[in-house]
């Protein structure tokens, strides 16, 4: 761990390296925060996790320099954690890690001058998928879909007291009802296969294992209490059909929660996607929904 004071033109302020968030030393644990230039005695904080297709265990500090830099920009303060792999560890490991991170975050919000009162969270590809998860299944501790049971939450750190809960969600083209990847939507392989990323991630052919791989849908768990969101998709892409996205906007807004859906003409799997436009859509929904969260408050305060 170390404290990085930045003097020549980046575009954060100051910067944490390698955290380690849930005190085991592991590689797959560490995680990193940065302030914006602008000074402020706190800032909002939204967590990035990087896409892999869950095979990546030290990713942390992917895409930085465009939705880490959008985010920094706008005065929020940006934390990328990295996760165990699907090689390390199975479904729910990976979202336990997760989860753990948003705690830590929580838990030292004065060490790294973060304003909890706001959390978001966003991610691409699998990252997406777990930072959907990861908003609607925030208040789950356990969750039983047919005849298995995961614990979603996890022990994962030091800092289980602490709420895993956030405020807002922004999705990047990830897989959101993994039963149905192959089948409404063209991609250039074939997800049920035992290889895939997906079957790799449960632990075995998702159309074998449909209540897990349902378990790690982030569909599964939508209800009516679930954060905002705002989710993108590439109508180009080839690796995680964009109809994953449409499903997913769809279930939230069948109960109610707020949603906004933009498919990106001619955009692929990342490519096209991550564009100073939707970028900036991305930083406006994270203010908004900021601002609306401070007028919820102070209206159940009156």
């Amino acid at each position: 761990m170390f404290l990085s004071l930045n003097c020549f033109g980046q575009e954060y302020s100051q910067s944490w390296k390698d955290l380690d968030y849930a005190g085991d030393s592991a590689i797959y644990h560490r995680l990193d925060i940065y302030l914006p230039k602008v000074e402020k005695k706190s800032y909002p904080v939204v967590i990035y996790i990087y896409g892999s297709a869950w095979f990546s265990n030290n990713g942390k500090g992917a895409d930085l320099n465009t939705i880490g830099k959008a985010l920094l920009d706008a005065g929020f303060a940006v934390a990328m954690p990295n996760h165990r792999s699907s090689i390390d560890a199975k479904f729910p490991a990976p979202v336990n890690d997760i989860k753990a991170a948003i705690r830590f975050v929580r838990a030292n919000a004065s060490t790294y001058r973060l304003d909890t009162t706001f959390v978001g969270i966003s991610g691409s590809s699998s990252g997406g998928n777990m930072a959907a998860i990861a908003g609607t299944s925030q208040f789950e501790k356990q969750y039983t879909y047919g005849d298995i049971t995961v614990d979603i939450e996890g022990n994962v750190g030091p800092y289980t007291k602490f709420s895993s809960a956030v405020d807002g969600v922004v999705d990047w083209f990830g897989p959101t009802n993994m039963l149905l990847m192959d089948s409404c939507g063209g991609t250039d392989f074939s997800h049920n296969d035992a290889k895939s990323p997906a079957s790799v991630y449960i632990g075995g052919p998702i159309q074998e294992n449909k209540d897990k791989c349902l378990l790690a849908s982030p569909t599964t768990y939508i209800d009516p209490t679930d954060p905002p969101f705002l989710i993108f998709h590439g109508d180009k892409d080839r690796v995680v059909p964009h109809c994953q996205s449409e499903l997913l906007h769809e279930a939230l807004q069948k109960v109610g929660v707020p949603s906004r859906f933009y498919l990106v003409k001619d955009g692929q799997h990342g490519p096209g996607v991550h564009v100073s436009e939707n970028l900036k859509l991305m930083v406006d929904f994270f203010i908004s929904s900021k601002e609306k969260k401070v007028l919820d408050t102070d209206c159940i305060g009156d």
